[in-house]
């Protein structure tokens, strides 16, 4: 089992950055892939960005590309989104998730708010 803590959220103006963590506090992140997702007040849930922790591979929404990077750090059991450009629309509560292998994202944080202002 994984537990999941994000960290990092907070007020911004637009054009401005912040740098969100999810760290794993029991377990490693090996064999898992990890994931961001946002959900806006009144919106569904929305994929950000993914990276598979074991390997290289990484992958975002449209919407992010260019301005979100999502990067890890082994040693540390922590994945993190920068955050640059960042605009009004991206205001949300923004979650990591964890998703064994052959397996959906069985293992969620409690999630960190994003707040964008004009």
């Amino acid at each position: 089992q994984v537990q999941l803590v994000e960290s990092g959220g907070g007020l911004v103006q637009a054009g401005g950055s912040l740098r969100l963590s999810c760290e794993a506090s029991t377990r490693t992140f090996s064999n898992y892939r990890i994931g961001w997702f946002r959900q806006a007040p009144g919106k569904e849930r929305e994929f950000v960005a993914s990276i598979r922790w074991s390997g290289v591979s990484t992958y975002y929404t449209d919407s992010v590309k260019g301005r979100f990077t999502i990067s890890r750090d082994n040693a540390k059991n922590t994945v993190w989104l920068q955050m640059n450009s960042l605009k009004p629309e991206d205001t949300a509560v923004y979650y990591c998730a964890a998703s064994p292998p052959s397996s959906t994202y069985d293992y969620w944080g409690q999630g960190t708010q994003v707040t964008v202002s004009s």
